[in-house]
């Protein structure tokens, strides 16, 4: 009842159990801090150079690679935004990007802090390969500068050479020429030159660059890359994009070259096919002496495909006619269906009837949902139905019979026309195919050349379909960056001493907070004595302000309400084992309760190891043992009183038994503490500790209280189960927890001002 703590102060405890190790949370900071400042010096920093590439529209203008063959569907060309990113991410491009860069042979300068890779205006001097063997790459040497005209190479062992002379090594043959207008002596530092597999080189980049859509309906890419050297960043770039249209327009060229040779073979048999169609035709005249052929054939042959579409018609017409025929026949003589209205129908007469007889039916529908069958109207509409459905079936009896007619008077035509055809000569009908094939050949051969040209165009017109919207930039360093380094590293230093010490307070078995007690018990908690730095023993009397004083007159106050009701109070003090600061207790406490005018006695009922005459610094005396074993007849001779207060007295254990147990269930200790209830407010029994003998539970029956001390980081966890045990079993009247030697690390707040 009086550990009415809330989430928020145990928060609070907690948090000052880990600011009591506040210097290791800065010293892992400052030491984060120093190694983050040591990381970035010797760490080479990374640049990012960006640029972005549009994609021209071929529709605009200009040849494409497919364009010669477009207007064939086989021929059409689409170009995809995620191929030409696969395409610049290729490595192949970037083999190319790397050789003629001259990437693979890599130039460093030995510095203070770290090595500097010198790229392109820093470099004073060129080499240019001669001849490698594969062993070439991986291989390295340093150049020592002498002068001007010399320098000497280390790779195992030194040798001296002058520039521009060809320089042979087991890998390879190459050559060093110095720059214009450079000049070298001993003072210039080291150079070491490394020689790097160019295919590998070309991955690493490959996997550095990012290209990615600018916008997803633009055809615009943006590209970018990561190197320690920002104007390689940039030169890589540029070259790609170089290359890349290079390539582009040497595939329009070669895709173009191909549709000439193309075409000149198809032109080159066309030529002899429209040669031989010509001769034939010429052939054909002279053999039958025809000047000029008679359209009169062709005239039979339109007028015999106009009678069979004639025929096709009104053989449909019939079908239709049929259909409506069986549909309504189909129907009983009460039945009414409407009539299928969205067939072919050529008579307007049977339109009309139709389109009469299907409005009545409608109309005969609607009224049937709320009248019935005998309706008059709806009589009278099924009576007009009857007589339409009999005039339709004679329209199209009639239109039927005249149809009929017509398609036999047009079958006859058909015949006569069909005679004619046959009757035109044989020559005529050759001589319409052999015309017929040489304008097909003519026509093919017109067609190429078009295309021929078309693609003479291309070639010499090829263009790249890109342009560079932004040339490559670059800006500072994007790696490492300093404030996410130092701050994540100080957060670091932070957090290492923070995972250390919650280890270390897991595997921890004392109790550290006044949460860990409530967690383990259900028994109140009365309150805490907060840690005393003086050393003193008596710290709690009438005239004393300070914090651990005002913690005891609190104890005082919460003692007064959980026995209110009770006279002359029997208070039994225990812990789990020794150290924990009964006696300490029980003298500040007896000591707070006789400030406040109360007749106290303090009963020291640890016969095993008695320290309380000690604590009040009073010399050995006969006691309780004595009294309890009839030594001494008289208790007042055992009663002492003290100096600390004129109300408190206290009776020592006295001489020391052999048997401690026996002496306490004596008869005469239930009479001795019944007397000096008639004489005192307040008893206090300071007993054993339970961890260790069961003096104290046989005391039970003769009080009225119970006070367990509970030592913070002295207690251990599993001594609180005796505590439960004893709360949950009765084995002590109303048990009460004393929380002892309370720091803020602890209980988060013991501080008393006034």
């Amino acid at each position: 009842m009086f550990d009415q703590k809330t989430d928020s102060k145990d928060v609070k405890a907690l948090v000052f159990k880990y600011l009591r190790y506040w210097y290791l949370f800065a010293i892992g900071a400052v030491v984060a801090f120093i190694i983050s400042l040591i990381y970035l010096r010797y760490t080479t920093p990374l640049y990012v150079a960006k640029t972005s590439i549009l994609f021209k529209d071929e529709k605009g203008g200009g040849p494409s690679e497919a364009a010669v063959f477009s207007d064939i569907a086989t021929f059409s060309a689409s170009r995809s935004i995620e191929n030409e990113i696969l395409i610049l991410k290729s490595n192949s491009l970037m083999q190319r990007v790397v050789g003629e860069l001259k990437l693979g042979v890599n130039y460093v300068i030995e510095g203070s802090v770290r090595d500097v890779e010198i790229y392109s205006e820093d470099l004073t001097l060129n080499i240019i390969p001669k001849d490698f063997s594969p062993d070439f790459y991986g291989k390295s040497f340093i150049i020592y500068f002498k002068d001007d005209n010399s320098f000497e190479i280390e790779d195992g062992e030194i040798e001296n050479y002058r520039f521009g002379q060809e320089i042979t090594k087991p890998y390879g043959t190459f050559t060093i020429v110095a720059q214009a207008d450079a000049t070298y002596n001993k003072n210039n530092k080291p150079l070491t030159v490394s020689f790097k597999n160019v295919e590998n080189l070309a991955k690493e980049y490959s996997a550095k660059l990012q290209v990615n859509s600018i916008t997803k309906d633009a055809n615009a890419l943006s590209i970018s890359i990561i190197d320690a050297v920002p104007a390689r960043a940039r030169d890589i770039l540029s070259k790609l994009i170089e290359v890349y249209e290079d390539e582009s327009i040497e595939d329009k060229n070669q895709v173009a070259e191909k549709s000439v040779e193309f075409i000149d073979e198809r032109l080159k048999y066309l030529t002899a096919e429209l040669s031989s169609v010509e001769q034939n035709v010429e052939q054909y005249k002279q053999q039958y002496e025809l000047t000029d052929v008679s359209s009169q054939g062709q005239e039979y042959m339109a007028a015999a495909s106009a009678n069979r579409r004639e025929l096709e018609a009104m053989n449909v017409q019939l079908d239709v006619l049929r259909s409506i025929e069986n549909y309504l026949k189909s129907q009983s003589a009460d039945e009414y269906e409407l009539v299928p209205s969205s067939l072919t129908i050529s008579d307007a007469t049977l339109s009309g009837l139709i389109t009469s007889f299907n409005a009545i039916q409608l109309d005969r529908e609607r009224l049937l949902r709320t009248n019935k069958p005998n309706n008059p109207i709806i009589i009278n509409m099924s009576e007009q139905l009857k007589n339409l459905r009999d005039n339709i079936l004679e329209n199209l009896k009639n239109i039927r019979s005249g149809l009929y007619i017509s398609r036999r008077s047009l079958e006859a035509q058909s015949g006569i026309v069909s005679d004619k055809i046959q009757q035109v000569p044989v020559r005529e009908r050759q001589y319409i195919e052999i015309t017929r094939q040489q304008e097909i050949k003519q026509s093919l051969y017109l067609y190429l050349l078009q295309k021929k040209e078309e693609a003479a165009l291309s070639l010499a017109s090829a263009v790249a379909n890109t342009r560079m919207i932004d040339p490559p930039t670059s800006k500072g360093p994007v790696s490492p960056n300093r404030t996410n380094v130092m701050a994540y590293s100080i957060l670091l230093g932070i957090f290492v001493p923070f995972i250390g010490l919650f280890i270390k307070n897991l595997l921890t078995q004392k109790i550290e907070l006044r949460s860990e007690v409530n967690k383990l018990t259900q028994t109140p908690i009365l309150g805490e004595i907060c840690h005393d730095k003086t050393g003193d023993i008596v710290i709690a009397n009438a005239h004393k302000r300070t914090p651990i004083a005002e913690m005891f007159r609190l104890l005082r106050s919460n003692l007064r309400f959980s026995l209110a009701g009770k006279e002359n109070k029997v208070i039994l003090i225990t812990s789990s084992m020794s150290g924990e600061g009964k006696t300490f207790f029980s003298i500040n406490m007896a000591a707070s309760l006789a400030g406040a005018g109360k007749k106290v006695l303090i009963m020291e009922f640890d016969l095993r190891r008695p320290k309380l005459l000690k604590g009040l610094g009073m010399p050995k005396t006969k006691g309780l043992t004595d009294y309890l074993v009839g030594d001494i007849p008289d208790v007042d001779s055992i009663i002492k009183s003290t100096d600390i207060d004129a109300n408190l007295d206290v009776i020592s254990a006295g001489t020391l038994p052999p048997n401690p147990a026996e002496i306490i269930l004596n008869d005469r200790v239930a009479q001795l503490i019944k007397n000096m209830r008639e004489r005192y407010d307040y008893i206090l029994l300071d007993c054993p500790p339970v961890g260790k003998v069961a003096d104290a539970l046989t005391l039970n029956e003769h009080i009225d209280t119970a006070i367990y001390i509970v030592r913070y980081n002295y207690t251990d966890k599993d001594q609180i189960k005796i505590i439960d045990d004893i709360f949950l079993n009765q084995k002590l009247h109303n048990p009460l927890i004393v929380l002892n030697d309370s720091k803020k690390l602890n209980s988060g707040n013991y501080v008393y001002g006034y």
